[in-house]
């Protein structure tokens, strides 16, 4: 977890390679509608990201009743959203990834091919509970 450009997507699929297990990008699971929100810079509220929330918990619940590893990489930026996600406590783990204002503006105006707006890095920063070391690694 954590917002974008702190290396969620690198990370989780270098760690799913390593494990052999499933991967996935929480940002695939978005509607249209959000991710044209996001591609225009306008930050997504709590009523836009509850659909989108339902559908990881779903995603997970699969995974955990087919005792199938998986790692997802999502922002999960509020603590009431890794609640609602961490559907089996003893099962899941959650990453916390951490990078400064600059190298997170840097990485987004670097990036080609998504639709995240760099200026979207003040909002999710603002928006950000970062969680205790008791709540993640």
């Amino acid at each position: 977890m954590g917002v974008s450009g702190s290396g969620k997507s690198t990370v989780a699929e270098a760690l799913a390679n390593k494990l052999g297990c499933t991967y996935a990008d929480a940002d695939t699971f978005h509607s249209e509608a959000n991710r044209l929100k996001m591609a225009q810079g306008i930050p997504l509220t709590d009523a836009d990201r509850a659909p989108w929330l339902d559908t990881l918990q779903q995603q997970i619940d699969t995974w955990l009743a087919h005792g199938q590893q998986a790692i997802l990489a999502c922002s999960a930026l509020k603590a009431a959203y890794r609640e609602l996600l961490r559907v089996d406590d003893p099962r899941m783990r959650t990453v916390y990834l951490k990078a400064d204002k600059v190298l997170l503006h840097d990485r987004l105006q670097n990036r080609k091919n998504h639709f995240i707006e760099p200026a979207l890095i003040d909002s999710q920063l603002q928006t950000l509970e970062e969680p205790s070391p008791s709540q993640a690694l």
